[in-house]
């Protein structure tokens, strides 16, 4: 999560993955390797790669790179895997800035611009990516224009991840509120869906639904965009008080009319659906993997049409080429290779609930037959990123601050017109901040 919020680790990750331990050894000591170039030697050609993928996510990023070695023995595959978060992207910007640190590494597209598209990332050349089979045709658009910017392309879109709607079938089925194939009914409006929310509440005996209310940044990002709301976060911060208000207003009505918890936080939020404490849960479609172990019956859709269309705030994550003092060809080639390989393989990426950004896979009939992946599927074409920022993105300032302030609706501390002031006060501070790249 991701995408995400960061997974619990996973012990025994792989022989090939190094956990955020191993930095100075396995990461750092190797900016000082030079020389004679592996294609002269005949060695393999070494790919430092750096991640943030553990838990579930880590252990399906450790299948693919096991793959691609073992179908790959011209290149020496040397992955390092940090913790999710500002820990990797402190990480990251003082590697790239290093020049030397490490070949490709992954970041969340939201991030691409903010981390210094241009500075710290380098171009990736498209005549290369072509060749592995990459072209702007086979990736999905609103990724590949979020990954160009001023002409070049920065980042290359390996999947979408976003907030979707889980379902508990014996629940919903016993509150009526599903179609005669077995999936959850579409609401369309506030009270159709507070309607649908209350039936399922009848038969959990506590809640409807529940959501991360530590991360409603995401849900009131979904409920704004749905309203046609634009953020501009330049000179001044540019708002429509009254969409935000309205998305706000949702929030509070959800837990004070007693549909939804009023303090969820991220770890307690799938457990509540899990044990039945409600029969929908507004998530990251990460959590799949935690409730296929549990063993659960449920379903998912996209977010719900609350003020329109089913729109949920997402990312996207992306494979980005750190800056060089020295041009390295073989390594360039070497890292856009793999990255190729991974999008081609993203099938097994998408068992984890990541809708993969390679449309030859995400249109495939395997991808078709994923459940309940193919649910929400249609969900990526729309997915609504964070707006462009320096501090805008995943794990970045911009979500940590509406995050602090809009638990406060959810718990009943503050009106959504306090709250709603105080998200704008630390804004514009974040404006008046000069960016750090």
């Amino acid at each position: 999560m991701n995408v995400d919020p960061p997974h619990p680790p996973l012990p025994g990750i792989g022989r090939r993955a190094l956990l955020a331990g191993g930095l100075g050894a396995a990461g750092l000591a190797l900016a000082g390797c030079g020389g004679t170039t592996a294609a002269a030697t005949g060695a393999p050609v070494p790919i430092r790669q750096w991640n943030l993928f553990t838990g579930g996510d880590g252990a399906r990023m450790v299948e693919m790179h096991d793959r691609f070695a073992d179908e790959h023995p011209e290149y020496d595959l040397r992955p390092t895997t940090y913790l999710w978060g500002n820990p990797y992207y402190t990480k990251f910007a003082m590697g790239a800035a290093g020049g030397r640190s490490f070949d490709i590494g992954t970041l969340h597209l939201s991030r691409v611009k903010g981390m210094g598209a241009g500075t710290l990332i380098d171009p990736v050349p498209r005549d290369v990516l072509a060749e592995f089979g990459i072209t702007e045709e086979t990736v999905r658009p609103a990724l590949w224009e979020k990954a160009t910017v001023d002409g070049e392309l920065y980042a290359i879109p390996l999947d979408t991840h976003l907030v979707v709607t889980y379902y508990n079938r014996e629940v919903c089925e016993q509150a009526g509120v599903l179609e005669s194939d077995g999936t959850l009914v579409r609401t369309s409006g506030v009270e159709d869906l507070f309607d649908v929310l209350a039936a399922v509440k009848e038969v959990t005996g506590h809640f409807g639904i529940v959501m991360d209310t530590t991360g409603a940044w995401r849900q009131f990002w979904s409920l704004y965009r749905q309203l046609g709301g634009e953020m501009a976060l330049e000179d001044e911060l540019g708002l429509d008080d009254d969409k935000a208000l309205q998305s706000l207003d949702f929030l509070r009505r959800v837990s004070e009319e007693g549909l939804a918890p009023k303090a969820s936080d991220a770890p307690g939020t799938p457990a509540r659906f899990q044990n039945g404490i409600a029969g929908l849960m507004l998530a990251g479609n990460w959590e799949l993997p935690t409730m296929q172990d549990a063993g659960m019956d449920f379903g998912m859709r996209p977010f719900p049409g609350v003020f329109g269309d089913e729109l949920g705030q997402g990312d996207s994550h992306v494979f980005v080429l750190p800056h060089r003092r020295e041009p390295d060809e073989e390594a360039v080639r070497a890292s856009v290779a793999y990255a190729a390989w991974m999008l081609k393989n993203s099938i097994i990426w998408a068992g984890g609930g990541h809708t993969p950004a390679y449309l030859p896979v995400a249109e495939s009939e395997d991808y078709a037959a994923l459940e309940p992946q193919a649910e929400y599927r249609a969900a990526a074409d729309d997915v609504q990123l964070d707006p462009d920022a320096w501090f805008s993105g995943s794990a970045a300032a911009l979500m940590s601050e509406a995050n602090s302030v809009m638990a406060g609706v959810h718990n009943g501390s503050s009106t959504p017109e306090e709250t709603l002031a105080a998200f704008k006060r630390a804004v514009q501070k974040l404006i008046d901040t000069p960016p750090p790249v």
